[in-house]
């Protein structure tokens, strides 16, 4: 059965007979005129004039238009199928990835380290440039500087509860501002006798502790500032200390190649890490959250299900790898090597499953714990990437104290929609960088 009309058939074989006249088809055009038996004169102000290439051009573009909406089809389908759970798993498990939302410029020599409000929507950046200044990651505004330091800010933390706000320098002094008194500078604390490379709330907020390039530890009362006490036992540079959630714990690093976890309280050695062939620029705690992932990698059968804090670190070296060992044995456990400098950042992503790290290759990789695996690569600045933050993920139903300031993860389980999602990363390009969803 004919699917055309004897009209619509007319019609075809006259914009034939137009397009074959047109194009100087000559015996095509007596030949199908005389098989058709049609008397039709060709005329180029005719309605059939052109008609077969309009309708030919006119098909192609419905078809693209029909495959441009089957696809999008598709992908309305994908995600709806995606129930709202399976939206904020998604959301949990961000990422940053290329490009950042904000790019914050302002400091006038290199970035040295950022840090996160606990709970506005701040963050404070230490530069070379001796001054700290305040940003809001929200907008990407810049709100004020704070000066007072005479040469490079080193360090940078919150308190818990955000009213506090600490720095290091390698004019030997540490200060502390207070947020909600116009950011003024209410405490200095002398005691070190070189360049103070580090300086962290404890956990409860009464103490700070500090790591200096005269190879020492120091503890200070926050109210008084005291000196507390000195920890000695590296040989060279301390360059990063941090407490474990519970402030039971401190690790330290230094450029003698070694890691070591103290008790802040008695100042005695508990481990010595050794492993790395060149200066351990960062060390960090894995929240409890990583545990598991870091057994799996580590072919530790999962029956020792602790919930103590400090039971693993992670350290980046110069040596460019990143290193995860066991506090209670010492034992180094996974090597994650990738990156083409120095390790200089390390931050665990709040769900446990990555790591995430900063290095003088100019990018931030995130490794995959379970496997140890490389997943994902973000060329993050244009010269050597030196800091690395997650918001600070206090909305978590916990006591503050859960809330580590170093890698940005709690001790609690922390919920989908709990996650803050938010990272900064800072480099000697002078800029600090932004990552939102």
């Amino acid at each position: 059965m004919s699917l055309l009309s004897d009209r619509q058939k007319e019609e075809l074989h006259k914009s034939v007979l137009e397009y074959l006249h047109a194009n100087n088809f000559t015996d095509a055009f007596n030949s199908l005129k005389s098989d058709t038996g049609l008397d039709y004169a060709p005329d180029p102000k005719s309605k059939y004039a052109g008609l077969l290439e309009k309708k030919w051009t006119s098909v192609i573009r419905l078809q693209k238009k029909i495959m441009d909406l089957e696809n999008r089809n598709a992908t309305l389908q994908e995600e709806l199928s995606l129930s709202p759970a399976k939206r904020a798993a998604m959301q949990t498990d961000w990422v940053p990835r290329a490009p950042a939302s904000y790019v914050l410029q302002g400091h006038r020599l290199p970035v040295l380290k950022v840090a996160f409000h606990p709970t506005f929507n701040l963050i404070a950046s230490a530069s070379e440039d001796t001054t700290v200044k305040i940003w809001d990651w929200e907008t990407g505004e810049f709100e004020r500087t704070l000066k007072g330091h005479t040469r490079a800010v080193n360090d940078v933390d919150f308190d818990s509860k955000g009213n506090l706000l600490v720095t290091c320098s390698s004019d030997l002094f540490i200060k502390i501002w207070d947020v909600q008194n116009e950011w003024k500078n209410t405490r200095t604390f002398p005691g070190h006798e070189h360049t103070v490379s580090c300086v962290r709330f404890m956990p409860g907020d009464q103490h700070i502790v500090s790591a200096s390039r005269d190879r020492t530890i120091r503890i200070f009362d926050v109210a008084t500032t005291h000196l507390v006490r000195t920890i000695s036992g590296h040989t060279d540079w301390v360059r990063c200390v941090v407490p474990s959630d519970d402030g039971r714990l401190i690790a330290s690093c230094s450029t003698d190649q070694t890691a070591r976890v103290c008790d802040p309280l008695s100042g005695e050695l508990k481990m010595e890490f050794r492993g790395h062939d060149h200066t351990i620029e960062v060390v960090v705690f894995a929240p409890i959250a990583a545990y598991a992932a870091i057994r799996e990698s580590a072919g530790i059968p999962n029956t020792d299900r602790s919930k103590r804090p400090g039971a693993y670190i992670a350290t980046g070296s110069r040596d460019k790898t990143i290193k995860l060992w066991d506090v209670q044995s010492g034992q180094m456990l996974r090597t994650l090597a990738g990156h083409d400098n120095w390790v200089r950042a390390l931050v665990f992503h709040p769900t446990g499953k990555f790591l995430l790290s900063a290095s003088d290759d100019y990018t931030i990789r995130v490794w995959e714990l379970a496997t140890g695996r490389c997943v994902k690569t973000v060329q993050a600045h244009s010269h050597f990437v030196t800091c690395l933050a997650w918001g600070r993920q206090t909305t978590a139903k916990s006591t503050g104290e859960g809330s580590s300031h170093t890698n940005g993860a709690s001790d609690v389980k922390v919920d989908a929609e709990k996650i803050v999602n938010v990272v900064a990363s800072g480099s000697v390009d002078q800029s600090i960088k932004i990552w939102l969803p």
